[in-house]
Order: C-alpha cells, then sequence, then structure tokens
C-alpha cells in the first residue's frame, strides 16, 4: 500500500471567545491540514498550528516544509512501514517541528487505519475516556472569575489559570476566582513565560501563605532560562512544570537530570509528532516522572492524536487538550468525542478516527 500523494491544506475555526496569554491573542484556530492518501485509496489526516513565537513556524513555512521538502520524500513508500517513514521525514530538514508533527500525525493515523486498529489499541491502551482542563484566557480579575464559574457549570472541575502578566494583578486574579469558586475546582496555574524567577517564588508563596490550593505552576519563567526554572522548582511551594523550556527528547531528559521541573508538558507541535512524544513518555517513565499531554491551540485533528496519546500511558497525570471545545463549530468528523465539557470519549474507530476535514480550504 503505497502513499500517493500528499496535499496541505488552511482550516480556519473561530473561537467562542478571544485566547489570551502573556505572549499572544488569538481570536481564530488555524491549522495547516494535511492529507496522506494510498493508492488503495485510504486517508490519513494531521494537523498542525502555525505558533511563530514557540516553534518559530508560520502557516507559510509549514505548507513550504511538507510540499517542498517532506512530500518528495514520502511519496512511493510503503504506508505500512511507520518506522522507515518516520525516519525519513526526520531526516528531511532540521527543526520545522510542527511541520513534522502534521505529517507524522496523518502517518500514525493511516498506519492505524491500514491495520484496522485505533492508534490507542496498538500503543496498549484500554481506551478509557479521559478529562481535560479548560483554559481560563488571562483578563481582569473579574472577567476571569465569571469565566471561572462558567466552566465548573459546563462540569469542569480542573482549569488553568493563565497569569504572567503584572504580578500583583496575577494575585488579585487568584484571589478573585478562589472567592468565586471556592474549592470546587482544581487550579493550575500557566505562566507562559511571564515571570521573573526572583517574582515567581515571591508571589507562589503569597499565594500558598493566602490559601490558595494550586496544583500545579506551568513555565513560570522565559524558556532558555533553566538555570531560573531550576530555582524556582527549588522554592516552589507548589510543582512546576516545563512546556516550552522542554521542545525535545533530550530537554527532557536535561530538565529530569538537573531536576529543573517536576514536570513536563508534551506538546505534538514541540516535539515533532507522535514519535517524539512517545520518546518523551519513554524517558519519563524510566525516571518515575509525571506528564501533561497539552497543546497548541490546536484543532480537532491533532487533539485527537494527543487525546490517543494521553489515554494510554499511565505516567500522563493530567490532560489539557481544550482547543477543539473552544471553537464556535466543528469542521472535522470523526475521531474522538469532545464534549462540551471536560469529558473527551475514546472510540474502536481505525487510526485516530478522523474520517474528513470538510472546513478545509485545499492549496
Amino acid at each position: 500500500m503505497k502513499i500517493k500523494s500528499i496535499n496541505t491544506g488552511l482550516l480556519l475555526s473561530p473561537l467562542k471567545t478571544p485566547f489570551i496569554t502573556a505572549v499572544r491573542s488569538v481570536d481564530v484556530l488555524t491549522d495547516v491540514i494535511v492529507r496522506i492518501e494510498t493508492d488503495s485509496g485510504l486517508v490519513g489526516w494531521g494537523a498542525a498550528p502555525p505558533t511563530a513565537k514557540v516553534t518559530g513556524e508560520t502557516v507559510g513555512s509549514i505548507t513550504g516544509a511538507v510540499n517542498e521538502v517532506i512530500a518528495p520524500l514520502l511519496l512511493g513508500s510503503d504506508c505500512e512501514y511507520l518506522e522507515g517513514n518516520l525516519e525519513l521525514l526526520d531526516g528531511a530538514l532540521l527543526h520545522n517541528t510542527s511541520a513534522k508533527a502534521a505529517v507524522d500525525i496523518a502517518l500514525h493515523d493511516i498506519w492505524g487505519k491500514s491495520i484496522g486498529q485505533p492508534v490507542w489499541k496498538l500503543f496498549g491502551g484500554n481506551g478509557k475516556s479521559i478529562a481535560s482542563d479548560v483554559t481560563i484566557s488571562l483578563n481582569s480579575p473579574e472577567v476571569m472569575a465569571a469565566d471561572t464559574i462558567a466552566a465548573v457549570e459546563r462540569g469542569f472541575s480542573i482549569v488553568k489559570i493563565k497569569v504572567g502578566g503584572e504580578v500583583s494583578l496575577d494575585f488579585e486574579r487568584l484571589k478573585t476566582i478562589f472567592n468565586a469558586v471556592g474549592s470546587d475546582v482544581k487550579v493550575r496555574l500557566d505562566a507562559n513565560q511571564g515571570w521573573k524567577p526572583n517574582e515567581a517564588v515571591k508571589i507562589l508563596n503569597e499565594m500558598e501563605a493566602a490559601g490558595f490550593a494550586i496544583e500545579l505552576v506551568e513555565q513560570p519563567v522565559k524558556s532558555f532560562d533553566m538555570d531560573g526554572l531550576r530555582f524556582v522548582t527549588e522554592r516552589s511551594p507548589f510543582p512546576v512544570m516545563a512546556d516550552e523550556s522542554c521542545q525535545s527528547v533530550k530537554d527532557a531528559i536535561d530538565v529530569i537530570k538537573t531536576h529543573a521541573a517536576d514536570m513536563i508538558n508534551i506538546k505534538l507541535m514541540k516535539c515533532g509528532g507522535v514519535r517524539g512524544a512517545l520518546r518523551i513518555i519513554s524517558v519519563a517513565q524510566a525516571f518515575g516522572v509525571k506528564v501533561m499531554v497539552g497543546a497548541m491551540l490546536e484543532g480537532k485533528v491533532s487533539a485527537a492524536a494527543a487525546a490517543h496519546i494521553a489515554s494510554s500511558f499511565s505516567c500522563v497525570a493530567s490532560v489539557d487538550l481544550d482547543g477543539p471545545n473552544l471553537c464556535s463549530e466543528h469542521q472535522v468528523s470523526g475521531g474522538p468525542a469532545f464534549t462540551n465539557g471536560p469529558e473527551i470519549h475514546m472510540n474502536d474507530n481505525a487510526g485516530f478516527g478522523i474520517t474528513d476535514v470538510p472546513g478545509a480550504v485545499w492549496n
């Protein structure tokens, strides 16, 4: 079963409300869609969002990498020879992890479909449903509290609170949120590199003294500041998770061996796809470290792949796959069922289960 064609398209999905963090504000979820078709008519789907401030990639660079560099290498390859295809993909060009991730996801999807099994089963999972948190965007304390209340009313028991703005205002944000919902929710903080090491330690200890029940704090300092990350981890009253500081299996090894963070957030776009994610999971399992499976504001195609991973490995302690829930409408058919609440229901459909992306505009 040979790869006959590889095409790219663009899928724009308006968000219900703007997605605001310490580094960006987004109104529309943008995905570059990859469609791989075999000579037998089997189709594999992948996707990648352009996140220039994290991976350095844009719509143009992702489509260019796929169409001009990656596709010529894979055309004619046996889609059932997954490892060989992933080797070709990995060696096709340096960096460009999101472009590689989109193709990697499509290759895993078509591999699962060629065998007639869901990928979670091929990974040794049991197909159990998983629960995601939901992101509360950076805003005024009052708006963030109202958004948290609305999330609780939708059934969410875990919220990820975006912080990383003015430090004193961050404290007020948390105070207002906890006053609004009390202990009804589990709170995760995501600073998106928005604090300096000293101020991160100061505000986190102030939050503990105020009685704020915080499960973890994600990426408190700049991605390149590993010493600063370690400084915070050593002094934080809450577990610290590395996100932008961990973009590869090498980074994961460095973070774990130097105890720069307590946990790692795995995102397919950072590590080049499913293959990279599985390598980081292997390292985490070997060292007994827990991971989060997250995403970079991604739509249902790549979130489906991440959900299959999250439901398959015991070291996955938390899930942050709320991208599809943030969209005002779904333009993707098949895959896991992303409800309007926290539950993501897996199924027995082959591959990642995606059957079509009718909303995509093809190049």
